[in-house]
């Protein structure tokens, strides 16, 4: 074999490999929706935190969520898996409960606590 019979083969041969390694790569990280399933990250206020406004904004992230509700009432995500909502809270001790599940019917539920003084 001559040198430029040996340096095409080589260039095919990484060719191959950088293009199974994409879809190696690219699988990979698809396949983590299936494997992980629906998740809440509340943000906004912190679990156990006392407030001092009845109208309080409650915000976080999901990632891999179908359906999404706050106490059994729908709210909505935005295209990056954002919400934002706003609860009236009840003078003391509230409980919110925000649901999620995946088009797997897999579900994830989180409990915020929040005091209202």
């Amino acid at each position: 074999m001559t040198d430029r019979h040996k340096t095409r083969r080589r260039i095919k041969i990484g060719l191959i490999s950088l293009s199974v390694l994409i879809v190696v790569g690219y699988t990979s990280y698809e396949i983590q929706k299936i494997i992980f399933g629906p998740r809440i990250n509340i943000i906004n206020p912190k679990n156990g935190m006392s407030v001092s406004e009845s109208l309080t904004k409650i915000s976080g992230s999901t990632q891999n969520v179908n359906d999404i509700s706050m106490d059994d009432r729908k709210i909505f995500v935005d295209e990056k898996g954002n919400f934002n909502e706003q609860i009236l809270l009840s003078y003391g001790y509230n409980l919110i409960t925000i649901k999620a599940s995946d088009k797997f019917e897999r579900k994830v539920e989180k409990t915020l606590e929040i005091i209202y003084k």
